[in-house]
């Protein structure tokens, strides 16, 4: 098994940090959903749906390859931040230039993340339809797999809310704040429905 990424993001390098991490994760759920589309593809008790389950693996498979891209781009995204954290204060032409650069960079900073949510969130939708159509067998790991992107969405939402905190634009922070917020409402509503959905299939 490859863990290269596993390794980097226990080193002590500050990329890949959480934002890449809930990516990852978002990855391993579109996976996950994917596996339960492909082995309800072709089941005679599903082919009402197989048409729709193909156009859900499609729509999985991209979006897993948005959120491993993703990871890079969050990675691409902290750099200007950690950088303008670096630089000197020690006079007032100092600490306004380190103001001014760290304020330009708080915007990619979040706006990254969000995509990670947005997507996660995607992935969730399709989890859902899966748990509810897919092959019965594998009723548990759309569950799994929608409980991971819910988990990844939570995760990268830290990122929009540990950077908009540093914001001298209070109205733009709230605008990142509130679009997190919704985010999260909404996935944790879905969420919790699969859940319910699939302990009560499984137990």
């Amino acid at each position: 098994m490859d863990t290269t990424f596993i390794d980097e993001l226990a080193s002590a390098a500050p990329t890949p940090g959480g934002g890449g991490a809930a990516s990852y994760v978002g990855a391993v759920a579109s996976a996950l959903a994917s596996m339960v589309g492909n082995l309800t593809v072709g089941k005679k008790t599903c082919a009402a749906v197989e048409d729709d389950v193909r156009a859900r693996l499609d729509a999985l498979e991209h979006l897993r390859d948005k959120l491993l891209a993703l990871i890079e781009s969050d990675a691409q995204a902290f750099e200007p931040l950690a950088a303008s954290y670096r630089m000197p204060k020690a006079t007032p032409e100092e600490a306004a230039a380190k103001q001014a650069a760290l304020q330009l960079a708080l915007g990619p900073a979040c706006d990254v993340p969000l995509i990670i949510m947005r997507t996660c969130a995607e992935v969730i939708d399709h989890a859902d339809f899966l748990a509810r159509n897919g092959s019965k067998l594998a009723v548990s790991d759309a569950g799994a797999a929608a409980v991971l992107a819910r988990a990844a969405v939570v995760a990268a939402s830290m990122n929009v809310y540990i950077n908009a905190a540093s914001m001298d634009d209070e109205a733009r922070a709230d605008r990142y704040r509130a679009e997190a917020d919704r985010l999260i409402a909404e996935a944790n509503e879905r969420a919790d429905g699969i859940l319910a959905y699939t302990m009560d299939a499984i137990r």
